[in-house]
């Protein structure tokens, strides 16, 4: 798979060199898809690839294509918004174990955040718009991809919520 993101800034995020059975297994160890099936892990690994981020570096922008989302295996990402007067604010930090963006399973397919590395990040990078064709077709999959992520965006809406009512406490 390319690296390069159609329609998205260039990134300095580096693929890393790993086979598809070592993805596979990584992705089989990942909380966020524990429990899915031996067939839905195959399918995810079919659009996924290990990828490397470094310290300050955006992963992705506000308002820009949503067409990937991430598994975090190593490091801290911020997720940041803009606030006109106060610039970008913190939202919340994903950390090892958690998934970063849900925008890719929602039409238009638009970050609502910025999310940058706050340390050397590691992640399963998956491409997006071959698995929302695999959820269209393999709706088990795409319930299963939906349940977790809208766990996620409950999260995300929290920590938004949190955030705005009381700055400063988050």
């Amino acid at each position: 798979m390319n690296a390069k993101i159609e329609n998205d800034p260039p990134v300095q995020a580096k693929p890393q060199a790993t086979s598809a059975r070592s993805i596979e297994r990584r992705i089989i160890e990942h909380p966020f898809l524990n429990g899915m099936t031996p067939h839905q892990h195959r399918i995810l690994s079919d659009c996924a690839m290990a990828m490397h981020f470094s310290a300050g570096e955006l992963i992705f922008r506000e308002g820009d294509p949503a067409n990937r989302f991430y598994l975090i295996e190593k490091g801290n990402v911020s997720l940041e918004s803009y606030v006109k007067g106060q610039g970008m604010i913190p939202i919340q930090t994903i950390g090892v174990g958690e998934v970063l963006g849900w925008s890719w399973l929602f039409p238009p397919y638009f970050w609502h955040f910025n999310a940058r590395a706050l340390e050397p990040i590691d992640a399963i990078f998956f491409y997006a718009t071959p698995l929302r064709e695999e959820c269209e077709s393999d709706h088990e999959l795409g319930y299963e991809l939906l349940k977790r992520m809208a766990e996620v965006m409950l999260r995300r809406l929290q920590a938004t919520r949190r955030q705005f009512l009381f700055p400063g406490l988050s």
